[in-house]
């Protein structure tokens, strides 16, 4: 309780202290500017910060509703500021207020995200703009009518924003319902005796699947590797290019670039595959069918 007191008293008193910071005319906002920026004039620095922290406050109070502290709100918004005045061209004849207003709310907003709730949110600019405008655009499309549907409510939002409305419908989703604990109990006839996360279900192979999938790929990879060297250059070129590449070439392709026929290239293709087939017999008889139908 007592740091909880002193915590508030400290937040009262620098919002008192923002309150009572004088205001900066343009001029000396702009000597104070280049005096930070050439000379890294801490006093600079703290005067143009100081000045507008009333900006960082009444930047913070437009997001008190979703539920967070309002000193948390104010103090990203303070580094939003010192962001801004790292990055400030005073040269560029801009006010600082300007300039920073984008970082103070950048720096909300991301705090907001990250801590709203245990889920992260989307972190693009789309997903952003429909965190922070989907109640505004809802209420405003319901205002003046007794209600609109859910299915064109969703297409205009998507539309405004310029999201799909599955986004709109995921987001809404999320705003409109509270985050659940894993650890939280589910009753079973009276008692509490398993969790939420019990009931979660792990797609990914067993780890002594991976293991021996893992030993299997390397004992296929160096048997292949091994029949391959039976290739002259130019029956591993065109099966380097026809069977192993991402997108295989074409006969026409390999001719023109061989210098031969198409029917040509099928015919050393074919020799080079009996090959490689042989090679593998040779190293490993019980797995030689395999290789040879996955080259």
């Amino acid at each position: 309780m007592g740091r909880a007191v002193l915590k508030t008293a400290t937040d009262n008193g620098m919002i008192r202290a923002a309150m009572r910071a004088p205001y900066l005319e343009r001029d000396e906002e702009h000597q104070l500017a280049l005096r930070w920026r050439d000379s890294k004039d801490q006093d600079a620095l703290n005067k143009i910060t100081t000045a507008h922290m009333r900006l960082v406050i009444s930047m913070a109070a437009k997001f008190r509703h979703y539920g967070l502290s309002s000193a948390d709100l104010i103090q990203e918004g303070h580094v939003g500021l010192l962001e801004a005045a790292a990055r400030f061209e005073p040269d560029r004849e801009v006010r600082f207020s300007t300039y920073a207003t984008w970082w103070i709310r950048a720096s909300i907003q991301d705090y907001i995200l990250r801590n709203w709730s245990i889920v992260r949110g989307g972190t693009s600019s789309a997903q952003k703009a429909l965190f922070f405008n989907l109640r505004r655009l809802r209420a405003r499309i319901n205002r003046g009518v007794e209600q609109t549907d859910q299915a064109t409510m969703y297409t205009e939002i998507a539309t405004a924003l310029r999201v799909t409305v599955e986004d709109v419908a995921r987001m809404d989703s999320r705003l409109s319902s509270p985050d659940s604990s894993l650890n939280a109990p589910v009753m079973d006839d009276g008692n509490a005796t398993t969790e939420r996360q019990d009931f979660l279900v792990d797609d990914r192979p067993l780890p002594d699947e991976i293991a021996t999938e893992l030993i299997d790929g390397e004992r296929r990879t160096s048997w292949l590797k091994a029949a391959l060297k039976t290739l002259n250059a130019r029956e591993l070129s065109i099966i380097r290019e026809r069977r192993l590449a991402e997108e295989s070439a074409t006969l026409e392709h390999l001719g023109e670039r061989l210098g031969i026929s198409k029917e040509r290239v099928r015919q050393i293709e074919s020799r080079a595959l009996s090959k490689l087939r042989i090679a593998l017999e040779q190293s490993n008889p019980v797995m030689a069918q395999i290789e040879a139908r996955g080259i």
